[in-house]
Protein backbone atom coordinates (compact mmCIF):
# COMPACT_ATOMS: atom_id res chain seq x y z
CA UNK A 1 0.00 0.00 0.00
CA UNK A 2 0.58 5.44 3.67
CA UNK A 3 6.87 11.83 11.41
CA UNK A 4 9.46 18.41 15.01
CA UNK A 5 11.43 16.48 12.29
CA UNK A 6 11.56 17.72 8.60
CA UNK A 7 12.78 15.10 5.72
CA UNK A 8 15.99 16.44 4.08
CA UNK A 9 16.79 15.84 0.47
CA UNK A 10 19.38 13.55 1.04
CA UNK A 11 17.03 11.49 3.24
CA UNK A 12 14.46 11.52 1.09
CA UNK A 13 16.48 9.66 -1.40
CA UNK A 14 16.94 6.87 0.55
CA UNK A 15 13.39 6.65 0.64
CA UNK A 16 12.48 6.22 4.39
CA UNK A 17 12.38 8.29 7.78
CA UNK A 18 12.75 7.29 10.87
CA UNK A 19 11.41 9.86 13.47
CA UNK A 20 13.29 8.20 16.61
CA UNK A 21 16.83 6.54 17.45
CA UNK A 22 17.34 3.53 15.53
CA UNK A 23 18.20 1.59 18.65
CA UNK A 24 15.38 -0.66 19.94
CA UNK A 25 17.14 -1.03 23.25
CA UNK A 26 15.20 -3.13 25.23
CA UNK A 27 13.28 -5.27 22.25
CA UNK A 28 9.63 -6.08 24.45
CA UNK A 29 9.80 -1.78 24.99
CA UNK A 30 9.76 0.29 28.08
CA UNK A 31 11.94 -0.74 31.41
CA UNK A 32 13.49 -4.20 31.13
CA UNK A 33 12.74 -5.07 34.71
CA UNK A 34 9.23 -3.82 34.23
CA UNK A 35 6.74 -5.97 32.84
CA UNK A 36 4.40 -3.18 31.58
CA UNK A 37 2.83 -3.77 28.24
CA UNK A 38 4.04 -1.56 25.97
CA UNK A 39 0.60 -0.23 23.93
CA UNK A 40 0.14 2.52 21.71
CA UNK A 41 -3.34 3.83 20.38
CA UNK A 42 -2.86 5.18 16.73
CA UNK A 43 -4.97 6.53 13.85
CA UNK A 44 -5.57 5.31 10.74
CA UNK A 45 -7.00 7.31 7.60
CA UNK A 46 -9.88 4.87 6.90
CA UNK A 47 -11.38 1.54 7.08
CA UNK A 48 -9.60 -1.26 5.91
CA UNK A 49 -11.36 -2.51 2.30
CA UNK A 50 -8.99 -5.37 1.95
CA UNK A 51 -7.12 -7.89 4.39
CA UNK A 52 -6.50 -10.67 1.15
CA UNK A 53 -3.30 -10.09 0.04
CA UNK A 54 -4.42 -11.09 -3.06
CA UNK A 55 -6.77 -8.82 -3.97
CA UNK A 56 -5.55 -5.54 -1.67
CA UNK A 57 -4.65 -2.73 -3.57
CA UNK A 58 -4.96 0.43 -1.19
CA UNK A 59 -1.89 1.69 1.48
CA UNK A 60 -4.73 1.07 4.83
CA UNK A 61 -5.10 -2.39 3.53
CA UNK A 62 -1.21 -2.90 2.62
CA UNK A 63 -0.04 -1.18 6.54
CA UNK A 64 -1.91 -3.66 8.16
CA UNK A 65 -1.00 -6.52 5.85
CA UNK A 66 2.55 -5.24 6.63
CA UNK A 67 1.68 -5.49 10.17
CA UNK A 68 0.14 -9.02 10.23
CA UNK A 69 1.99 -11.14 7.19
CA UNK A 70 5.31 -11.19 5.58
CA UNK A 71 7.10 -11.99 2.19
CA UNK A 72 10.64 -13.21 1.45
CA UNK A 73 12.02 -9.52 1.71
CA UNK A 74 10.93 -7.10 4.37
CA UNK A 75 12.24 -3.43 4.55
CA UNK A 76 14.24 -2.45 7.42
CA UNK A 77 14.27 0.74 8.96
CA UNK A 78 16.30 2.44 6.30
CA UNK A 79 14.90 0.97 3.21
CA UNK A 80 17.16 -1.43 2.84
CA UNK A 81 15.22 -4.54 1.57
CA UNK A 82 16.25 -7.64 4.02
CA UNK A 83 15.47 -11.72 3.57
CA UNK A 84 12.57 -12.11 6.01
CA UNK A 85 11.11 -15.10 5.79
CA UNK A 86 13.94 -16.11 3.00
CA UNK A 87 17.06 -17.01 5.35
CA UNK A 88 19.47 -15.05 3.19
CA UNK A 89 20.07 -13.93 -0.49
CA UNK A 90 19.09 -17.02 -3.60
CA UNK A 91 21.38 -19.08 -5.13
CA UNK A 92 20.81 -17.77 -9.25
CA UNK A 93 21.49 -19.56 -12.06
CA UNK A 94 23.96 -18.32 -14.80
CA UNK A 95 21.53 -16.18 -16.85
CA UNK A 96 19.92 -14.40 -14.25
CA UNK A 97 16.27 -15.98 -14.50
CA UNK A 98 16.78 -18.60 -11.81
CA UNK A 99 16.59 -18.19 -7.95
CA UNK A 100 16.29 -20.42 -5.25
CA UNK A 101 15.48 -19.47 -2.32
CA UNK A 102 15.98 -21.53 1.28
CA UNK A 103 12.74 -20.61 3.73
CA UNK A 104 13.61 -19.89 7.47
CA UNK A 105 11.59 -22.09 9.92
CA UNK A 106 8.36 -20.27 10.40
CA UNK A 107 4.83 -20.80 11.61
CA UNK A 108 1.50 -19.69 10.83
CA UNK A 109 -0.68 -18.34 13.70
CA UNK A 110 -2.59 -21.68 14.00
CA UNK A 111 0.86 -23.48 14.56
CA UNK A 112 1.11 -24.91 11.27
CA UNK A 113 4.43 -24.45 9.60
CA UNK A 114 5.49 -22.57 6.60
CA UNK A 115 6.12 -24.38 3.67
CA UNK A 116 7.04 -23.43 -0.28
CA UNK A 117 4.29 -24.35 -1.39
CA UNK A 118 2.25 -21.47 0.59
CA UNK A 119 4.42 -18.99 -1.79
CA UNK A 120 3.63 -21.55 -4.67
CA UNK A 121 -0.47 -21.18 -3.79
CA UNK A 122 -0.64 -17.60 -3.30
CA UNK A 123 1.49 -16.67 -6.43
CA UNK A 124 -0.34 -18.68 -8.77
CA UNK A 125 -3.78 -17.40 -6.78
CA UNK A 126 -2.71 -13.74 -7.58
CA UNK A 127 -2.23 -14.83 -11.50
CA UNK A 128 -5.18 -16.80 -11.85
CA UNK A 129 -8.06 -14.75 -13.66
CA UNK A 130 -10.42 -16.35 -11.34
CA UNK A 131 -9.09 -14.19 -8.65
CA UNK A 132 -9.68 -10.85 -10.45
CA UNK A 133 -6.71 -9.51 -8.63
CA UNK A 134 -5.72 -5.94 -9.27
CA UNK A 135 -2.40 -6.14 -8.54
CA UNK A 136 -1.49 -9.57 -10.35
CA UNK A 137 -0.09 -7.37 -12.77
CA UNK A 138 2.96 -7.09 -11.07
CA UNK A 139 3.65 -10.54 -12.29
CA UNK A 140 3.89 -9.87 -15.63
CA UNK A 141 7.04 -9.43 -17.26
CA UNK A 142 8.69 -10.74 -14.35
CA UNK A 143 7.64 -14.01 -13.41
CA UNK A 144 8.05 -16.72 -16.62
CA UNK A 145 4.31 -17.23 -17.91
CA UNK A 146 2.39 -15.16 -15.95
CA UNK A 147 1.34 -12.64 -18.46
CA UNK A 148 0.13 -15.68 -20.71
CA UNK A 149 -1.91 -17.22 -17.22
CA UNK A 150 -3.58 -14.19 -16.56
CA UNK A 151 -4.72 -13.91 -20.28
CA UNK A 152 -6.17 -17.50 -20.22
CA UNK A 153 -3.17 -18.79 -22.22
CA UNK A 154 -1.67 -20.97 -19.69
CA UNK A 155 -2.80 -22.44 -16.55
CA UNK A 156 -1.82 -21.12 -13.03
CA UNK A 157 0.04 -24.36 -12.47
CA UNK A 158 2.76 -23.14 -15.44
CA UNK A 159 3.92 -20.17 -13.40
CA UNK A 160 7.59 -19.99 -12.89
CA UNK A 161 7.86 -21.01 -9.15
CA UNK A 162 8.08 -23.93 -7.40
CA UNK A 163 8.48 -25.99 -4.36
CA UNK A 164 11.87 -28.40 -4.84
CA UNK A 165 11.11 -28.96 -1.08
CA UNK A 166 9.27 -28.15 1.77
CA UNK A 167 11.72 -25.45 2.28
CA UNK A 168 13.29 -24.45 -0.49
CA UNK A 169 11.36 -22.13 -3.46
CA UNK A 170 12.75 -21.76 -7.27
CA UNK A 171 11.70 -18.77 -8.45
CA UNK A 172 12.14 -18.59 -12.63
CA UNK A 173 11.95 -15.52 -13.99
CA UNK A 174 10.73 -13.71 -17.12
CA UNK A 175 12.91 -10.83 -17.55
CA UNK A 176 15.75 -10.19 -14.40
CA UNK A 177 13.85 -7.28 -13.47
CA UNK A 178 16.35 -4.68 -10.98
CA UNK A 179 13.35 -4.07 -8.94
CA UNK A 180 12.68 -7.46 -8.02
CA UNK A 181 13.69 -7.25 -4.28
CA UNK A 182 11.30 -4.54 -3.70
CA UNK A 183 8.49 -6.78 -5.64
CA UNK A 184 8.83 -8.90 -3.24
CA UNK A 185 8.16 -7.38 0.01
CA UNK A 186 4.94 -6.45 -1.29
CA UNK A 187 1.69 -7.99 0.29
CA UNK A 188 0.36 -9.55 -2.98
CA UNK A 189 3.70 -11.66 -3.16
CA UNK A 190 3.13 -12.95 0.80
CA UNK A 191 2.67 -16.63 0.93
CA UNK A 192 -0.80 -18.13 2.10
CA UNK A 193 -1.64 -20.89 3.66
CA UNK A 194 -3.21 -22.88 1.27
CA UNK A 195 -5.20 -25.27 3.23
CA UNK A 196 -6.73 -22.55 5.81
CA UNK A 197 -7.90 -20.43 2.24
CA UNK A 198 -8.98 -23.41 0.87
CA UNK A 199 -11.26 -24.32 3.88
CA UNK A 200 -12.39 -20.98 4.22
CA UNK A 201 -13.52 -20.47 0.77
CA UNK A 202 -14.93 -16.87 0.38
CA UNK A 203 -15.00 -15.80 4.23
CA UNK A 204 -11.16 -15.79 4.03
CA UNK A 205 -10.40 -12.44 5.41
CA UNK A 206 -13.61 -10.99 5.69
CA UNK A 207 -12.63 -9.99 9.29
CA UNK A 208 -10.06 -11.04 11.91
CA UNK A 209 -11.27 -14.38 12.50
CA UNK A 210 -10.93 -15.72 9.02
CA UNK A 211 -7.20 -14.84 8.76
CA UNK A 212 -3.92 -16.66 9.70
CA UNK A 213 -0.42 -14.44 10.73
CA UNK A 214 2.69 -14.70 10.03
CA UNK A 215 3.94 -11.20 10.76
CA UNK A 216 5.31 -9.39 13.60
CA UNK A 217 1.45 -9.36 15.01
CA UNK A 218 -1.98 -10.37 15.03
CA UNK A 219 -5.09 -9.07 14.31
CA UNK A 220 -8.23 -8.97 16.77
CA UNK A 221 -11.79 -6.92 16.84
CA UNK A 222 -11.49 -6.37 13.02
CA UNK A 223 -15.54 -7.35 12.16
CA UNK A 224 -14.48 -6.42 8.28
CA UNK A 225 -16.25 -3.31 8.36
CA UNK A 226 -15.39 -1.57 11.49
CA UNK A 227 -13.45 1.76 12.45
CA UNK A 228 -11.06 0.01 15.09
CA UNK A 229 -9.34 -2.59 15.36
CA UNK A 230 -6.37 -4.40 17.15
CA UNK A 231 -2.50 -5.38 16.43
CA UNK A 232 -0.94 -7.92 19.03
CA UNK A 233 2.36 -9.08 19.63
CA UNK A 234 2.57 -12.45 17.12
CA UNK A 235 4.65 -14.87 19.64
CA UNK A 236 4.70 -17.51 16.96
CA UNK A 237 6.91 -14.84 14.46
CA UNK A 238 10.51 -15.83 13.48
CA UNK A 239 11.99 -12.65 14.99
CA UNK A 240 9.59 -12.07 17.75
CA UNK A 241 12.36 -10.42 20.05
CA UNK A 242 12.89 -7.77 17.45
CA UNK A 243 9.33 -6.46 17.95
CA UNK A 244 8.49 -3.45 19.41
CA UNK A 245 5.19 -3.31 20.69
CA UNK A 246 2.61 -5.73 23.04
CA UNK A 247 -0.46 -4.10 21.21
CA UNK A 248 -1.41 -1.72 19.00
CA UNK A 249 -4.85 -0.20 18.78
CA UNK A 250 -5.89 1.68 15.76
CA UNK A 251 -9.54 3.97 15.54
CA UNK A 252 -10.33 5.48 11.70
CA UNK A 253 -10.15 9.24 12.48
CA UNK A 254 -11.70 11.46 9.64
CA UNK A 255 -12.25 14.29 10.87
CA UNK A 256 -8.95 16.26 12.39
CA UNK A 257 -10.42 17.86 14.89
CA UNK A 258 -11.77 14.84 16.68
CA UNK A 259 -7.70 14.06 16.33
CA UNK A 260 -6.41 16.11 18.28
CA UNK A 261 -8.87 16.28 21.06
CA UNK A 262 -7.97 12.31 21.39
CA UNK A 263 -4.30 13.20 21.09
CA UNK A 264 -4.36 16.60 23.63
CA UNK A 265 -6.06 13.92 26.39
CA UNK A 266 -3.28 11.26 25.52
CA UNK A 267 -5.70 8.99 24.00
CA UNK A 268 -3.92 8.94 20.73
CA UNK A 269 -0.60 8.56 20.41
CA UNK A 270 -0.24 10.44 17.01
CA UNK A 271 -2.67 12.55 15.29
CA UNK A 272 -2.23 13.44 11.40
CA UNK A 273 -2.75 17.13 10.48
CA UNK A 274 -4.68 18.65 8.06
CA UNK A 275 -3.81 21.97 6.67
CA UNK A 276 -6.51 23.99 9.15
CA UNK A 277 -4.22 22.92 11.74
CA UNK A 278 -0.41 22.88 10.83
CA UNK A 279 0.18 26.57 11.11
CA UNK A 280 -1.34 26.21 14.25
CA UNK A 281 0.85 23.33 15.66
CA UNK A 282 3.81 24.22 13.81
CA UNK A 283 6.04 25.32 16.72
CA UNK A 284 4.41 22.38 18.83
CA UNK A 285 7.69 20.51 19.77
CA UNK A 286 5.49 17.37 19.27
CA UNK A 287 5.46 17.88 15.18
CA UNK A 288 6.99 16.10 12.56
CA UNK A 289 6.33 16.14 8.46
CA UNK A 290 6.97 12.94 6.82
CA UNK A 291 7.51 12.88 2.57
CA UNK A 292 6.38 9.74 0.75
CA UNK A 293 5.87 9.14 -2.79
CA UNK A 294 2.00 9.82 -3.22
CA UNK A 295 1.47 11.98 -6.36
CA UNK A 296 -1.92 13.10 -6.04
CA UNK A 297 -3.69 13.77 -10.07
CA UNK A 298 -6.74 14.62 -11.54
CA UNK A 299 -7.71 11.16 -13.37
CA UNK A 300 -9.89 11.74 -16.50
CA UNK A 301 -12.21 9.31 -17.95
CA UNK A 302 -12.18 9.05 -21.80
CA UNK A 303 -15.61 7.09 -21.87
CA UNK A 304 -16.69 10.79 -20.75
CA UNK A 305 -17.11 12.73 -24.80
CA UNK A 306 -15.55 15.82 -23.20
CA UNK A 307 -12.70 14.25 -21.65
CA UNK A 308 -11.67 12.03 -25.27
CA UNK A 309 -11.28 15.53 -26.18
CA UNK A 310 -7.77 16.04 -25.76
CA UNK A 311 -8.13 20.06 -25.82
CA UNK A 312 -10.79 19.75 -22.85
CA UNK A 313 -8.35 17.46 -21.09
CA UNK A 314 -5.19 19.89 -21.94
CA UNK A 315 -7.75 23.06 -20.85
CA UNK A 316 -8.15 21.08 -17.39
CA UNK A 317 -4.42 20.50 -17.10
CA UNK A 318 -3.59 23.95 -17.52
CA UNK A 319 -6.06 25.82 -15.43
CA UNK A 320 -5.37 24.14 -11.68
CA UNK A 321 -2.67 26.46 -10.13
CA UNK A 322 -0.68 23.44 -8.66
CA UNK A 323 1.29 25.84 -6.10
CA UNK A 324 -1.22 27.99 -4.75
CA UNK A 325 -2.93 24.96 -3.89
CA UNK A 326 0.04 23.50 -1.56
CA UNK A 327 0.57 26.96 -0.39
CA UNK A 328 -3.48 27.79 0.40
CA UNK A 329 -4.80 24.60 0.81
CA UNK A 330 -2.28 21.79 2.03
CA UNK A 331 0.45 23.71 4.06
CA UNK A 332 1.65 20.96 5.26
CA UNK A 333 5.14 20.77 3.26
CA UNK A 334 3.95 18.99 0.33
CA UNK A 335 5.27 19.65 -3.24
CA UNK A 336 3.45 20.83 -6.18
CA UNK A 337 4.60 18.37 -8.99
CA UNK A 338 4.02 18.68 -12.90
CA UNK A 339 4.70 15.49 -13.78
CA UNK A 340 3.36 12.21 -12.45
CA UNK A 341 6.43 10.19 -11.00
CA UNK A 342 7.55 11.85 -7.81
CA UNK A 343 10.66 13.29 -6.89
CA UNK A 344 13.08 11.08 -4.99
CA UNK A 345 11.68 7.56 -6.20
CA UNK A 346 14.84 7.04 -8.73
CA UNK A 347 17.75 7.72 -9.75
CA UNK A 348 19.26 7.59 -13.66
CA UNK A 349 21.41 4.39 -13.46
CA UNK A 350 24.34 6.34 -14.89
CA UNK A 351 24.22 9.93 -13.77
CA UNK A 352 22.51 9.83 -10.57
CA UNK A 353 19.57 12.44 -11.57
CA UNK A 354 16.54 12.48 -10.05
CA UNK A 355 13.80 11.20 -12.73
CA UNK A 356 11.65 14.17 -11.58
CA UNK A 357 14.34 16.48 -12.25
CA UNK A 358 15.11 14.63 -15.65
CA UNK A 359 12.09 14.83 -16.85
CA UNK A 360 10.89 18.05 -16.29
CA UNK A 361 7.71 20.13 -16.06
CA UNK A 362 5.24 18.31 -18.09
CA UNK A 363 1.99 20.08 -17.54
CA UNK A 364 2.26 23.97 -16.50
CA UNK A 365 -0.33 26.22 -14.88
CA UNK A 366 -0.96 28.85 -17.97
CA UNK A 367 -4.36 30.45 -17.86
CA UNK A 368 -3.68 31.50 -21.67
CA UNK A 369 -3.13 28.07 -22.99
CA UNK A 370 -5.88 26.56 -20.92
CA UNK A 371 -8.47 29.34 -22.59
CA UNK A 372 -6.88 28.51 -26.21
CA UNK A 373 -7.33 24.40 -25.51
CA UNK A 374 -10.93 25.19 -24.26
CA UNK A 375 -12.13 27.01 -27.03
CA UNK A 376 -10.95 24.57 -29.43
CA UNK A 377 -12.40 21.48 -27.28
CA UNK A 378 -15.54 23.36 -27.33
CA UNK A 379 -15.56 24.18 -31.20
CA UNK A 380 -14.61 20.41 -31.70
CA UNK A 381 -17.55 19.02 -29.45
CA UNK A 382 -19.66 21.99 -30.90
CA UNK A 383 -20.77 23.05 -27.77
CA UNK A 384 -20.52 25.64 -25.46
CA UNK A 385 -20.86 24.98 -22.19
CA UNK A 386 -19.63 21.23 -20.36
CA UNK A 387 -21.10 19.60 -17.03
CA UNK A 388 -18.54 17.59 -15.30
CA UNK A 389 -18.91 15.40 -11.45
CA UNK A 390 -15.51 15.34 -9.34
CA UNK A 391 -15.27 12.29 -7.42
CA UNK A 392 -13.14 12.72 -3.87
CA UNK A 393 -13.01 11.21 -0.71
CA UNK A 394 -15.92 12.27 2.46
CA UNK A 395 -12.97 13.66 4.35
CA UNK A 396 -12.77 17.33 5.76
CA UNK A 397 -9.26 17.53 3.78
CA UNK A 398 -10.48 15.61 1.02
CA UNK A 399 -13.70 17.94 0.56
CA UNK A 400 -11.94 21.40 0.84
CA UNK A 401 -9.28 19.84 -1.69
CA UNK A 402 -12.28 19.12 -4.38
CA UNK A 403 -14.02 22.80 -3.65
CA UNK A 404 -10.63 24.67 -4.61
CA UNK A 405 -10.03 22.59 -7.65
CA UNK A 406 -14.10 22.91 -8.31
CA UNK A 407 -13.40 26.76 -8.03
CA UNK A 408 -10.47 26.45 -10.07
CA UNK A 409 -11.79 24.86 -12.75
CA UNK A 410 -14.94 26.77 -12.96
CA UNK A 411 -13.44 30.11 -12.76
CA UNK A 412 -10.96 29.92 -15.40
CA UNK A 413 -12.87 27.62 -17.89
CA UNK A 414 -15.91 29.56 -19.09
CA UNK A 415 -18.76 27.45 -19.27
CA UNK A 416 -17.40 24.89 -17.28
CA UNK A 417 -19.98 23.07 -14.35
CA UNK A 418 -18.23 21.07 -12.06
CA UNK A 419 -20.15 19.12 -9.58
CA UNK A 420 -18.53 17.27 -6.91
CA UNK A 421 -19.75 13.89 -5.07
CA UNK A 422 -17.78 13.21 -1.97
CA UNK A 423 -17.41 9.32 -0.78
CA UNK A 424 -15.64 6.77 1.74
CA UNK A 425 -12.65 5.73 0.33
CA UNK A 426 -14.16 1.95 -0.08
CA UNK A 427 -16.80 3.49 -2.29
CA UNK A 428 -14.37 5.15 -4.08
CA UNK A 429 -12.34 2.59 -5.04
CA UNK A 430 -14.88 0.88 -5.94
CA UNK A 431 -16.19 3.64 -8.35
CA UNK A 432 -12.94 3.34 -9.58
CA UNK A 433 -12.65 0.19 -10.06
CA UNK A 434 -15.74 0.15 -12.18
CA UNK A 435 -14.50 3.01 -14.17
CA UNK A 436 -17.86 4.74 -12.95
CA UNK A 437 -16.26 8.60 -12.92
CA UNK A 438 -15.73 11.43 -14.79
CA UNK A 439 -13.05 13.22 -13.19
CA UNK A 440 -11.59 11.76 -10.15
CA UNK A 441 -9.20 13.09 -7.05
CA UNK A 442 -7.04 10.00 -6.53
CA UNK A 443 -3.44 9.46 -5.86
CA UNK A 444 -0.36 6.57 -6.71
CA UNK A 445 2.18 5.75 -4.15
CA UNK A 446 5.29 3.49 -4.85
CA UNK A 447 4.58 -0.15 -4.29
CA UNK A 448 8.57 -0.47 -5.16
CA UNK A 449 11.42 2.17 -6.18
CA UNK A 450 11.03 2.27 -10.06
CA UNK A 451 8.98 4.91 -12.41
CA UNK A 452 6.93 1.53 -14.12
CA UNK A 453 5.13 1.44 -11.15
CA UNK A 454 3.61 4.66 -11.78
CA UNK A 455 3.63 4.33 -15.42
CA UNK A 456 2.69 1.10 -16.61
CA UNK A 457 -0.89 1.87 -14.43
CA UNK A 458 -2.04 3.65 -17.53
CA UNK A 459 -0.92 0.89 -19.96
CA UNK A 460 -3.97 -0.16 -22.07
CA UNK A 461 -4.72 -3.47 -20.63
CA UNK A 462 -3.44 -2.84 -17.26
CA UNK A 463 -6.66 -3.56 -14.76
CA UNK A 464 -6.02 -0.10 -12.73
CA UNK A 465 -6.02 2.25 -16.31
CA UNK A 466 -9.97 2.26 -15.70
CA UNK A 467 -9.77 5.71 -17.50
CA UNK A 468 -9.50 3.83 -20.86
CA UNK A 469 -6.59 5.21 -22.11
CA UNK A 470 -5.10 4.11 -24.94
CA UNK A 471 -1.87 4.98 -26.83
CA UNK A 472 -0.01 2.33 -28.53
CA UNK A 473 3.36 3.97 -28.57
CA UNK A 474 3.19 4.64 -25.01
CA UNK A 475 2.17 0.47 -24.22
CA UNK A 476 5.40 0.02 -26.39
CA UNK A 477 7.60 2.12 -24.46
CA UNK A 478 6.43 0.03 -20.84
CA UNK A 479 7.00 -3.15 -22.35
CA UNK A 480 10.65 -2.36 -24.00
CA UNK A 481 11.38 -1.09 -21.31
CA UNK A 482 10.53 -4.46 -19.10
CA UNK A 483 12.34 -6.22 -21.69
CA UNK A 484 15.62 -4.06 -21.67
CA UNK A 485 17.51 -5.63 -18.65
CA UNK A 486 21.00 -5.21 -19.94
CA UNK A 487 21.26 -1.55 -20.69
CA UNK A 488 19.33 0.14 -18.37
CA UNK A 489 20.56 3.87 -19.63
CA UNK A 490 18.25 2.75 -22.56
CA UNK A 491 15.75 1.55 -20.38
CA UNK A 492 15.72 4.74 -18.59
CA UNK A 493 15.09 7.07 -21.80
CA UNK A 494 12.07 4.91 -23.05
CA UNK A 495 10.68 5.54 -18.96
CA UNK A 496 11.23 9.26 -19.75
CA UNK A 497 9.69 9.53 -23.03
CA UNK A 498 6.62 7.45 -21.79
CA UNK A 499 6.12 9.83 -18.90
CA UNK A 500 6.23 12.55 -21.81
CA UNK A 501 3.84 11.15 -24.00
CA UNK A 502 0.93 10.43 -21.19
CA UNK A 503 1.09 13.99 -19.34
CA UNK A 504 2.64 16.42 -22.08
CA UNK A 505 1.27 15.20 -25.05
CA UNK A 506 -2.02 13.07 -24.13
CA UNK A 507 -2.69 15.20 -21.15
CA UNK A 508 -4.49 11.62 -19.70
CA UNK A 509 -4.09 12.75 -16.34
CA UNK A 510 -3.63 16.40 -14.51
CA UNK A 511 -1.03 16.31 -11.83
CA UNK A 512 -1.64 17.87 -8.55
CA UNK A 513 1.26 17.61 -5.72
CA UNK A 514 4.16 15.00 -4.32
CA UNK A 515 2.36 14.65 -0.91
CA UNK A 516 4.23 15.23 2.17
CA UNK A 517 2.37 14.45 6.01
CA UNK A 518 2.01 17.07 8.89
CA UNK A 519 1.69 15.10 12.34
CA UNK A 520 2.30 15.25 15.86
CA UNK A 521 3.74 12.06 17.57
CA UNK A 522 4.39 11.70 21.38
CA UNK A 523 7.87 12.64 22.11
CA UNK A 524 8.25 8.82 23.95
CA UNK A 525 7.79 7.18 21.07
CA UNK A 526 10.67 5.36 19.32
CA UNK A 527 11.50 3.34 15.98
CA UNK A 528 8.85 5.20 14.42
CA UNK A 529 8.91 3.53 10.92
CA UNK A 530 7.62 4.99 7.63
CA UNK A 531 8.49 4.83 4.29
CA UNK A 532 7.96 6.35 0.56
CA UNK A 533 7.75 2.47 -1.18
CA UNK A 534 5.31 0.01 -0.24
CA UNK A 535 3.40 0.49 2.70
CA UNK A 536 3.45 3.48 4.60
CA UNK A 537 4.16 2.42 7.82
CA UNK A 538 5.78 -0.55 9.39
CA UNK A 539 5.11 -1.09 12.75
CA UNK A 540 7.14 -3.76 13.54
CA UNK A 541 10.05 -1.50 15.55
CA UNK A 542 7.78 0.75 17.63
CA UNK A 543 8.43 0.92 21.05
CA UNK A 544 8.94 3.42 24.05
Amino acid sequence: MDYKKVMTASSLMVGTLILAACDNGNANGGDSESNDKVVFNLPAGAEIPKMDGSLATDGESFVALMATQEGLYRQDPDGTNKPALAVEEPTVSEDGKTLTYKLRDAKWSDGSKLTADDFVFAWQRLVNPDTAADYSYLMSGVIKNAEEIMNGEADPEELGVKAVDEQTLEVTLENAVPYLNSLLTMAPFFPLNEAYVTEQGSDYGIDSDHLLFIGPYTMTKWDGTGSSWTYERNPDYWDAENVGADEINIQVIKETSTGINLYESDDLDRVVLTEDFVTQYADNPDFVTEPNSFSYYIKMNYANEALANENIRKAIQYSVDRQAYVDRILQDGSIAIDGFVPHGLAQNPETGEDFRDESGDLAGYDLDQAKEYWEKGLEELGTDSIELELLGDDTDNAKRSSEFLQAQLQDNLPGLKVNLKNVTFKSRLQLNTDGNFELQVTRWGADFADPINYLELFETDNTFNTSQYDNPKFDELIQASREETADLEKRWGYLLEAEKILIQDDAAIAPIYQMYRAAMNKPDIENWTTHTVGADYDYKWITR
